[in-house]
């Protein structure tokens, strides 16, 4: 699976660093490591019971080897997964040849295509409609608005899809390689978000073509607005947008 390949390209750089703080925020985790490498990942609040590794942990985790936060991916707990997830993006840090740029700058989409969105992107929904495309967009507590569907039925809808654009939020609970399995014609299929591992050996030979995520240009400031329970919308200069086009 896509998480476990990551740890074990990963590991090695890991050993070599040690963990200097961790913010489990409302909205997103951030791990910073002792090189100043920062990463991101999506908070699973819901799962954040007190039975959690990172819930139960709590206090401990500055100081210790990154290799030791980043093997909690392989933790059923999905709120522990982001910790280690957030630690791997910290170590792998974004190749050189990722550009800045929006998704909307990079992603290829024609009138008449059907798009499939797994995780409710407001604006990139509207580019999408500004460009005539069918949506199906799927989400894990519906809305009650046109062409949004509950997360079940991408097994369903994803295989008439031209193009497809995935949260980065899907590796984190391991439902990104069940979804990339469900992909029958898609020409275009991006991984999206803050929580996207940035390592393009993964996902290329999977039938991803554009990695879309962010670098991190100032690690005080996100851990701040972090541990505000700041999400996105919040993250500014502190982060890079970046995209990377990837070859199948």
């Amino acid at each position: 699976m896509i998480l476990d390949e990551l740890w074990e390209r990963l590991a090695g750089r890991a050993q070599q660093r040690r963990v200097v703080d961790v913010r489990v925020g409302l909205a997103y985790t951030a791990v910073r490591l002792d090189d100043d490498g920062c990463g991101l990942a999506y908070t699973f609040r819901q799962e954040a019971c007190e039975g959690s590794t990172a819930v139960r942990e709590a206090g401990t985790l500055a100081g210790r080897p990154a290799a030791e936060l980043a093997a909690w991916v392989r933790t059923p707990d999905a709120a522990s997964a982001a910790v280690g997830v957030a630690t791997l993006n910290a170590v792998a840090q974004p190749p050189a040849e990722a550009a800045e740029a929006d998704i909307t700058e990079a992603i290829r989409v024609a009138p008449g295509d059907v798009v499939g969105m797994v995780g409710y992107f407001r604006p990139l929904m509207n580019y999408f409609r500004q460009r005539d495309a069918r949506l199906h967009i799927f989400e894990r507590h519906p809305l009650e608005e046109p062409d949004v569907h509950p997360d079940w039925a991408a097994s369903l809808l994803l295989p008439e899809c031209d193009v497809v654009v995935i949260s980065g939020t899907a590796v984190i609970n391991r439902t990104i390689d069940g979804l990339l399995s469900c992909l029958d014609r898609a020409r275009e299929v991006v991984v999206l978000g803050p929580s996207t591992p940035m390592v393009p050996d993964v996902f290329a030979g999977r039938g991803v073509t554009l990695l879309s995520g962010v670098r991190v240009r100032d690690p005080a400031r996100l851990l701040q607005i972090v541990s505000e329970g700041g999400g996105t919308r919040r993250f500014g200069p502190a982060v890079q947008k970046i995209t990377l086009r990837l070859n199948r």
